[in-house]
């Protein structure tokens, strides 16, 4: 998967889980959970939804590495390599 495909990817689950219908405008350097006002659940939902659609193992040691829009895709397309 490209950078943006990977992108594209990850805002489908963080939409789908905060129940938005459009694209969120996300700061990629900047707390995804801060900025859409999600939970811990919202953000196990976001993990479990990355290893469901996308077959992404994420370690409850690497959750830290998600924090952000530019995290998760450096993490995901590192992941995939």
């Amino acid at each position: 998967m490209t950078r943006d495909e990977i992108k594209d990817a990850v805002l489908d689950i963080i939409r789908d889980v905060a129940g938005l219908d459009d694209a969120p405008e996300i700061d990629g350097d900047k707390p995804i959970r801060e900025q859409l006002d999600l939970d811990s659940m919202d953000f196990l939902d976001i993990v479990m939804e990355l290893r469901k659609r996308h077959k992404i193992e994420v370690p409850e040691a690497d959750y830290g590495k998600l924090a952000t829009l530019d995290s998760t895709i450096d993490y995901i397309e590192s992941a995939a390599k």
